[in-house]
């Protein structure tokens, strides 16, 4: 392509990012990859980063996994994908505010969840107890989204992202190191603010909670539903860190977030009912994960690494439907006859 526009693209772009941008925010020129390559002459690099990450196949199985309740039998239930969608646009909402790269962020949080593996954090809890008992090994899922991105996709090439987007995968969760940009940091935190309301918003749904049960003055302080609570985070969030070069929240806000936090993991994470189903997750992905140990021929051939990573990546790479048909092969025994 040599026209008029392509040829103009780049240097038009760079032109808006310095009339348009804050001077802290992440510009989308030039492209850090670990591989050179040219770049696309009608995307930034951080676009085309967010294309390769929504035409991937780990993009794709985000719909048929556990974000927190196992096979919900309702149709709205949040997905894996749902979260990554909305953790996506809460995002890109705090960047434009604030004058930071979007498609940055979008990028990131794009990208933010595809090495969870299948029944939420339960099935993460659960593969990394297995890997420390057997290996001497750990599971992260932040780890795992990194590794899927820059290894395991395209059949061993990986998507060759941009650093600053590799660093807010491997940034995003508050358990990891912090990410180096301010875009990494939004995604960090607005992905609490994401899962959180919607997490209250499906275990009410459910019945495993009642509105009267959740910690009044957090409720007082965010709102009464779940769209107010992430609408005066984001206020709060915008305001405090406008012209503070980090990502900060109120005192005020963060206490609030921090009392639903506590609430949902003694309630809903960590609760009665999630307690039932982790027992069965527990079961499913033990069966698996010391079969393909004891088996490593039936795993997928050509996968990279030694036999605990071939084996991590096949299990955090299933959807939760295919875990389980996996699952039912090796374990349920098939009928004969008619």
């Amino acid at each position: 392509m040599s026209t008029a526009v392509a040829e103009r693209f780049a240097a038009l772009q760079i032109e808006r990012e310095e009339r348009d941008l804050a001077p802290s925010a992440a510009r989308s020129y030039p492209a850090r990859r670990q591989r050179l390559e040219d770049d696309c002459e009608l995307r930034t690099p951080l676009q085309r980063d967010r294309d390769r990450i929504v035409h991937s196949k780990a993009f794709r199985r985000l719909k048929h996994k556990t974000q927190v309740f196992v096979s919900p039998q309702g149709d709205h239930y949040r997905t894996r994908l749902t979260h990554t969608l909305e953790v996506t646009g809460i995002s890109r909402t705090v960047a434009r505010a604030l004058r930071l790269n979007e498609d940055l962020v979008e990028a990131i949080g794009l990208g933010h969840d595809l090495g969870h593996p299948p029944f939420g954090h339960i099935g993460e809890d659960v593969l990394d107890r297995c890997l420390r008992e057997r290996f001497d090994g750990h599971f992260h899922h932040w780890e795992q989204s990194l590794r899927v991105v820059d290894v395991l996709e395209r059949d061993g090439a990986g998507l060759n992202l941009c650093e600053d987007v590799r660093d807010g995968i491997l940034g995003h969760s508050g358990r990891a190191a912090p990410p180096r940009t301010l875009e990494g940091a939004i995604v960090r935190i607005t992905d609490r603010f994401a899962y959180l309301n919607h997490d209250i918003d499906d275990a009410l749904r459910a019945g495993v909670l009642s509105e009267s049960e959740l910690p009044r003055e957090a409720i007082a302080v965010l709102g009464d539903t779940g769209s107010a609570r992430i609408d005066a985070l984001v206020h709060d969030l915008v305001e405090r860190s406008a012209g503070a070069r980090e990502i900060v929240q109120g005192e005020e806000a963060a206490g609030a977030m921090s009392a639903l936090r506590d609430f949902m993991f003694e309630r809903v994470y960590l609760g009665d009912a999630a307690r039932r189903e982790h027992a069965k997750v527990e079961r499913v992905i033990r069966t698996l994960f010391e079969h393909y140990c004891e088996h490593p021929g039936e795993l997928p051939e050509g996968g990279p690494g030694e036999l605990a990573t071939r084996v991590t990546d096949y299990i955090a790479g299933m959807t939760d439907r295919y875990c389980i048909r996996v699952f039912e092969a090796l374990a349920v025994p098939r009928a004969f006859g008619r």
